[in-house]
């Protein structure tokens, strides 16, 4: 006999995610349930956005993982998402993923985020299988979270049009590298743009194919991330950015 599936599972079946890890943290006496969830770790450059969403009230219908989603869909999800519930968006810049490691950077994202909502959570499930440190709550990772918890679903959604309206922001000022069509991802494109060009201030220099477009050496790479030497092909190493922490408290 095959072994049973966990109920915490990623359906077999392509459904849209539901509030049943909701309702059973609710029974075990959570009233204000917060999602959390990252847009960016796997790109080569920009930040990577987390978001966490509270909904106080009823949960608006059609949310669904956001790689399910068609860009137009995920802009009008969006909107209502951020009318019925409270969210808090954290940007965590490329100089912090290059400092820290995108993990941690993911993970200072998320305790941030949660910190940050108007109506503090008294639970928080977090997309993953690592909570953060620092939760203000108790709560618990779930794998797959973004396609079996709505809320979850929702935070994916805030995170991903979030980033991606700030790499469209970057195309517009480093053009020639594609950023608003790839959003920093590594497609051929993107890596034909980094062996024309090289990289820009964006770029992620803790990640192997930037290292190799700047021509780094392995000991250089944390030397450089961090600012204290230049780029060996002439260019500066630039000032890390400023992380922006953003609150949206709209809804119930």
């Amino acid at each position: 006999m095959a072994p049973r599936p966990s109920p915490d599972s990623p359906p077999l079946i392509d459904l849209p995610p539901t509030d049943r890890i909701e309702k059973r943290a609710r029974r075990r006496g959570a009233e204000f349930i917060a999602g959390v969830d990252e847009a960016g770790r796997g790109p080569l450059a920009g930040p990577v956005v987390v978001a966490a969403v509270l909904f106080a009230g009823r949960i608006p219908n059609g949310i669904d993982d956001s790689k399910k989603l068609t860009a137009a869909e995920r802009e009008r999800l969006h909107d209502l998402i951020l009318d019925k519930a409270n969210v808090s968006v954290v940007v965590a810049s490329r100089a912090r993923v290059d400092r820290m490691n995108i993990l941690r950077a993911s993970l200072w994202g998320m305790s941030r985020a949660v910190a940050g909502l108007a109506c503090r959570p008294d639970y928080v499930l977090v997309d993953g299988n690592m909570l953060p440190p620092g939760l203000p709550c108790p709560g618990e990772a779930v794998v797959g979270g973004d396609a079996l918890s709505v809320t979850i679903a929702a935070a994916s959604i805030v995170a991903k049009v979030t980033r991606d309206r700030l790499m469209t922001e970057v195309g517009r000022a480093f053009p020639g590298y594609g950023f608003a069509e790839h959003k920093g991802y590594s497609t051929p494109g993107h890596f034909a743009a980094l062996k024309t060009h090289g990289a820009c201030i964006h770029h992620r220099r803790s990640f192997m194919p930037v290292r190799i477009a700047l021509g780094l050496e392995p000991e250089q790479i944390d030397l450089f991330a961090s600012g204290a030497v230049g780029d060996p092909a002439g260019r500066e190493a630039p000032p890390p950015a400023d992380d922006a922490v953003g609150a949206l408290d709209q809804g119930p």
